[in-house]
């Protein structure tokens, strides 16, 4: 074991971990980001507008960016969604964006590190003492600290070990498949739109997806249902569109968690960030603006709990995290245990998502990241319309 003893071992280098290692880092703390090597998190790769904006993000970064999203109904039926002149949609391939955001902490000041968390070591005179391997079968290496923050997924081995019901997470099992996009636009692809498919054949419970990352492409699902075949349904999904001849570049699987954890810290010295503290929205499944906003609320409690070495400081994380979207998580919710529920409701589900109303709505909750309170009549008009819907009282089609 080193004499070192960090500030803050963040376990996990995602969105959420290096956010919180490069605002810890400089603020001038002692942070060491350890992550394990080869990993790359199944995601379509979406982030809005204000991603850039709030985390000084390059727009390099960005390999596509999506004018529009088309829902494709049960019945087959398609609704464009144009984004219009708010925005853009904005998609990343992971395995580049989460590097960059790894070096950018290391440039702040933290020190990477590749390995495997396996457990926290305590005794009553020091504090935490992470021991991880850096291979598999290698002998654990330790490392003191005064903090951990484990950003290590949707089942993370630092939330299972130190955070209450933690394990009891419920979470989607996402599976995607990056292809050599189409050289030419066709019905089934479009560069520049992502396509939603909500049909219970694809996704029980979910929904499946085509998102275009400029010279590849996303292709996947999710599902809740563990005996879902979740390969075998991308392959006929592919074989669907006529994507099925494209190059395959690379296959990934992740439990993905849709809701949050009721509590991040243990109360002492660990706090947890990102998928292993829940932050996916339900529903749409967007989680990299989430993973990095609440990496940074982590890093603000953080801050504060070594500055006063007092624990209750690490619970400003979650609490003003759920202040800014704790409300939107909510609405998600509903709408997901509603209108997922079968084709009959997805079918009527699509055909509001035609509504200008709720498109207007939608883009403009999605590009600012909150519910959006300037027309409380389009509120209440959508109101009416969801409930008639759901009712049975409008026509599906």
């Amino acid at each position: 074991m080193t004499e070192t003893i960090y500030d803050a071992v963040v376990v996990g280098g995602g969105p959420a971990g290096a956010t919180a290692a490069a605002d810890l880092a400089t603020a001038g703390h002692k942070v060491l980001l350890l992550d394990r090597a080869g990993r790359i998190k199944p995601c379509g790769g979406a982030v809005p507008p204000r991603l850039l904006q709030d985390f000084d993000v390059p727009q390099s970064l960005l390999v596509a960016r999506a004018r529009s999203a088309r829902m494709i109904a049960p019945s087959n039926r398609k609704v464009d969604m144009p984004v219009g002149e708010i925005g853009y949609v904005g998609m990343v391939d992971r395995d580049v964006f989460d590097e960059w955001l790894r070096e950018r902490a290391a440039q702040a000041g933290a020190e990477r590190r590749t390995g495997t968390f396996e457990h926290i070591e305590r005794s009553e005179s020091e504090g935490p003492t992470v021991c991880y391997r850096r291979s598999r079968g290698s002998e654990i290496e330790r490392v003191r600290t005064r903090l951990v923050i484990g950003a290590d997924g949707a089942r993370s081995a630092v939330a299972r070990q130190n955070i209450p019901k933690a394990d009891q997470m419920p979470c989607v099992f996402a599976y995607h498949e990056i292809i050599r996009s189409p050289e030419e636009t066709t019905e089934a692809f479009d560069g520049s739109r992502c396509d939603v498919f909500y049909q219970g054949k694809l996704s029980p419970d979910f929904y499946a997806w085509v998102f275009p990352h400029g010279g590849t492409a996303s292709i996947g699902l999710g599902s809740a249902n563990k005996g879902f075949p979740l390969r075998e349904t991308v392959a006929k999904m592919r074989g669907e569109l006529g994507l099925d001849a494209c190059e395959t570049i690379r296959k990934e699987g992740a439990p993905i968690p849709l809701k949050p954890l009721k509590r991040w810290d243990n109360g002492s010295d660990v706090i947890v960030a990102g998928d292993a503290a829940g932050v996916v929205a339900p529903a749409s499944g967007e989680g990299i603006y989430y993973a990095m906003t609440g990496g940074r609320h982590v890093a603000q409690a953080a801050q504060e709990f070594l500055r006063t070495a007092n624990p209750k400081a690490l619970r400003m994380a979650r609490k003003n995290f759920m202040r800014e979207h704790g409300k939107v998580f909510w609405v998600l919710g509903i709408m997901q245990y509603f209108w997922y529920s079968s084709d009959k409701r997805r079918e009527r589900f699509v055909t509001m998502c035609a509504d200008k109303d709720v498109q207007q709505l939608t883009w403009q909750a999605y590009m600012n990241k909150r519910l959006v309170r300037a027309k409380p009549l389009a509120h209440a008009r959508i109101f009416l319309k969801d409930c008639a819907h759901l009712l049975g009282l409008r026509a599906a089609a």
